[in-house]
């Protein structure tokens, strides 16, 4: 079906951060990140310092505050800690895709204007998406520099030593919100961006002993862009939707999923490089090789599987199969932290049989900070 806001898929996920270089270097040394580009006082901006990493099809920019008074990013750090500020979606057209967005119920951020340098001009705009985020429009299509004005080539060549995890480009962005709040944002998406709803988790269908949320996944029409929301269901203790807007104050991006064509050599890389993820028991792993005598679908040696921790699902009345592991959070609290995924022969869901073992993961690591 047809795109009509002319989105052509993610661009860039902006981070606000204590130590733009710190967290800069720990994408690079454990995700296999490349400095592309810098921005900071060595090329005239003066109130904060911007580092662009790539892989593949992926722009991740850390950003630090190096002037106390730069409101924008003291206040988000004071109130969230270290987030995901922005994420933006390249359009075909920036005036079109916001007046589009504004006329059916978008908040403004910034209305569309141009950024200029000796390579030509970037054209942008803003909304508001849950409480401090925003999604901007953006078109290079007159731009030929590195990434947008203001970056230039990195001041300092940082040299580091990591194994290359292949992870390619954005599958999907997830949202948690507060009670109450998934339906607002489902229909905020679907009206302002013309999205439509493909998947709705209700009562019961994520749940463990302990605890539940609920889930409803909206996309592009053409399913270029995919955006999970959550948000908590009452249960016997506290859900990890619940940790995660206690700990962040706020509602916000809880992780990233990024696709990668090899997923266990990403995550053997991954590992080897330093990352954390989630573990499951091996009993996990026993009913998998059990539901894929019947099956065998899986083209994965298993035993790989296991080694690594690496999670699959195989999609109901189908020949697809999705594989999936989770990091633990990328930072000392209990908020953002990634998706690795792979999706064969089609794959379209969420690896939704891998919620219990998922969900009962991280809740051994709640019951372990105490947040259980």
């Amino acid at each position: 079906m047809a795109n009509t806001v002319g989105i052509r898929g993610y661009d860039f996920v902006e981070f606000f951060v204590g130590s733009g270089k710190m967290t800069a270097y720990w994408h690079m040394r454990a995700m296999g990140f490349e400095a592309k580009a810098y921005m900071g006082p060595e090329t005239g901006c003066r109130d904060r310092n911007s580092y662009l990493l790539t892989k593949n099809n992926l722009k991740f920019v850390i950003t630090t505050s190096c002037d106390p008074g730069t409101h924008e990013i003291t206040s988000f750090l004071e109130r969230h800690g270290d987030g995901v500020k922005r994420w933006g979606f390249e359009v075909d057209d920036v005036t079109k895709a916001f007046q589009f967005a504004r006329e059916h119920g978008a908040i403004p951020v910034h209305r569309p204007y141009k950024i200029e340098d000796e390579n030509g001009y970037v054209e942008k705009a803003a909304i508001r998406i849950y409480d401090d985020a925003e999604i901007v429009f953006v078109n290079y299509d007159n731009y030929k520099g590195l990434f947008q004005p203001g970056f230039k080539e990195p001041v300092q060549k940082m040299e580091i030593s990591s194994q290359d995890t292949g992870l390619n480009n954005i599958d999907h962005i997830v949202g948690n919100v507060r009670e109450d709040e998934m339906n607002f944002w489902e229909s905020y998406f679907n009206k302002a961006l013309d999205f439509e709803t493909i998947i709705h988790f209700g009562p019961g269908d994520i749940s463990t002993k302990y605890s539940a949320l609920l889930s409803k996944v909206v996309r592009s029409k053409d399913d270029v862009i995919k955006n999970p929301i959550n948000e908590p269901y009452e249960g016997v203790r506290k859900s990890q939707i619940e940790e995660y807007i206690e700990q962040f104050h706020g509602t916000g991006v809880q992780h990233i999923a990024i696709a990668t064509p090899d997923i266990i050599k990403s995550i053997r890389a991954m590992r080897a490089n330093g990352v954390e993820f989630l573990s499951v028991p091996k009993t996990y792993y026993d009913a998998l090789r059990e539901k894929n005598k019947e099956s065998g679908l899986i083209e994965e040696n298993i035993d790989d599987l296991e080694e690594l921790g690496i999670l699959c699902d195989v999609e109901r009345g189908g020949t697809g199969y999705l594989l999936q592991l989770f990091t633990k959070p990328i930072s000392d609290r209990p908020t953002f932290f990634y998706e690795i995924i792979q999706r064969k022969h089609g794959a379209i869901g969420f690896g939704q049989g891998n919620f219990q073992a998922l969900f009962e993961s991280i809740e051994r690591d709640q019951e372990k900070r105490g947040n259980l």
